[in-house]
């Protein structure tokens, strides 16, 4: 999966948006305003998703090489996936689907509402 694919994939999730609101290269998306993922976009293509705390030492243990703790992020709730072409995009989307649904989860009962409406 590169960048784009990336990007148009997480876009496509209902009530994401995406902003540079750390500095204009770290490109971070929200479901209501809550961050599930987020890359940099100048340096080798790296993407930080929010992870069950359990599940998150399970793949960093499975792929310790291309699934670490989140790089500036809360180690116990974020990986950060080295995409190198070692991991399928079909796992990819996998990840993906999981921080968006750990995040909505977490929603307040009005956000989550919110989201089904639209």
């Amino acid at each position: 999966m590169n960048i784009e694919n990336f990007r148009d994939y997480c876009l496509n999730k209902k009530g994401v948006t995406e902003s540079f609101p750390f500095d204009e290269t770290t490109l971070v998306f929200k479901v209501m305003d809550k961050m599930f993922a987020l890359t940099d976009i100048d340096s080798d293509f790296r993407v930080n998703l929010k992870c069950d705390p359990e599940r998150a030492i399970e793949l960093r243990e499975m792929y310790p090489k291309i699934i670490i703790a989140g790089h500036h992020m809360n180690k116990k709730h974020w990986n950060t996936i080295i995409m190198d072409g070692t991991i399928s995009d079909k796992f990819i989307i996998e990840l993906i689907n999981h921080s968006y649904d750990l995040v909505v989860s977490k929603l307040s009962k009005i956000k989550q509402q919110e989201l089904d409406a639209l």
